[in-house]
């Protein structure tokens, strides 16, 4: 894999290059987006995606809507960064570290006093330094996780952690990268996550950078080698994570979390804490993303379409997994373990302090 992160900050161009991921594996692409339009489209049509990385990327979208606004006044421009936040904000319903990251950038915006420039200049070092955060915050996921896994275990991973999904090194994907690199020899059954293949495209394109082993499997083969005995660990992420514990998280988690209690196999979704949501009280109340039905009706096989003319479909982006199915939360702070209420809150406290 190329040495570089997954967004690239050019403080010359004031323009942030990224991986258009809807080209891989089969092509690494490089696309640089110039303004907050170009990267609310990014998040919208996946050319980004992983909920971290979406945080970070609409704060320098923020950045880039201040340096190209033609304001001359300081509350104008303010105004113009509301608009912008406004817009970035509506690009992805279900991942919290979206609002999260234009909330902070916001904050900082409505702080400054002085010039446009001031303010310009203000937004992009807190930018930066989210994106320095984001790397630093899930080595430690990584590293706190990594203790979870032992020599030998087979893992199933879901949709894609990795540092495609971040600015750098991943979370649950992260996880399985830091044991690999302590030593430890891990086996991946990538879940191909359909309709948009997450897995087998991205996931196992990053395993396969790393040299670690793996596999991929349908989706609806994980119940045969949970039920088989043939795996020890089940590893997911987060896009939102409720007061309560539920996890809102690429559809498919749901029911691979069903599959692994029912066979007694431990389920460990890493975060960051950015991804918790105290102000929604549990999964009922998270927004799931529908996308269009284009994603599910267009797969092909042997060249042709795999469904008849006609046929409609429903696309969910996300499903809540409830809490009682986790065994632990991997979070920046360490594994947080039942009771989950109580710790969950604490954890978001300490990071806010």
């Amino acid at each position: 894999m190329r040495l570089m992160r997954t967004l690239e900050w050019n403080s010359q161009k004031k323009e942030l290059q990224t991986i258009d991921q809807r080209q891989l594996p089969g092509h690494l692409v490089f696309v640089n987006l110039r303004d907050e339009f170009e990267v609310a489209a990014a998040i919208s049509n996946m050319t980004l995606r992983g909920a971290p990385i979406i945080g970070i990327s609409a704060a320098f979208g923020l950045v880039m809507a201040a340096w190209r606004s033609p304001a001359k006044e300081l509350e104008v421009m303010k105004n113009n960064l509301h608009q912008a936040a406004d817009l970035l904000g509506k690009s992805r319903p279900t991942a919290v570290n979206l609002t999260w990251a234009l909330r902070r950038m916001l904050a900082v915006a409505d702080s400054v006093n002085g010039t446009v420039d001031n303010l310009q200049e203000r937004l992009e070092q807190e930018a930066i330094q989210m994106a320095e955060e984001d790397v630093k915050t899930n080595l430690a996921i990584s590293n706190f996780g990594a203790e979870l896994i032992a020599d030998g275990d087979t893992i199933i991973h879901h949709c894609n952690t990795g540092a495609l999904a971040m600015v750098d090194w991943g979370t649950a994907l992260g996880v399985i990268r830091a044991a690999h690199a302590q030593g430890k020899r891990v086996h991946v059954l990538v879940d191909e996550t359909r309709p948009r293949l997450q897995g087998s495209r991205l996931t196992a394109w990053e395993l396969q950078q790393y040299g670690i082993p793996f596999e991929i499997i349908c989706d609806n083969a994980a119940g045969f080698f949970l039920e088989k005995g043939q795996v020890q660990k089940v590893l997911f992420g987060a896009d939102r994570v409720a007061k309560n514990g539920d996890v809102a998280n690429k559809i498919g988690s749901y029911m691979l979390a069903l599959a692994a209690v029912s066979n007694q196999v431990p389920v460990f979704c890493a975060f960051p804490t950015s991804t918790i949501d105290l102000t929604t009280a549990t999964g009922d109340e998270i927004p799931i993303e529908m996308r269009s039905p284009e994603e599910v009706l267009n797969i092909q096989l042997h060249g042709e379409k795999a469904v008849p003319d006609g046929a409609t479909a429903r696309n969910p982006a996300f499903d809540i997994t409830p809490h009682q199915l986790i065994s632990a939360y991997i979070t920046e702070l360490g594994v947080i373990t039942h009771p989950f209420h109580e710790k969950l809150q604490a954890a978001y406290a300490q990071k806010r302090s």
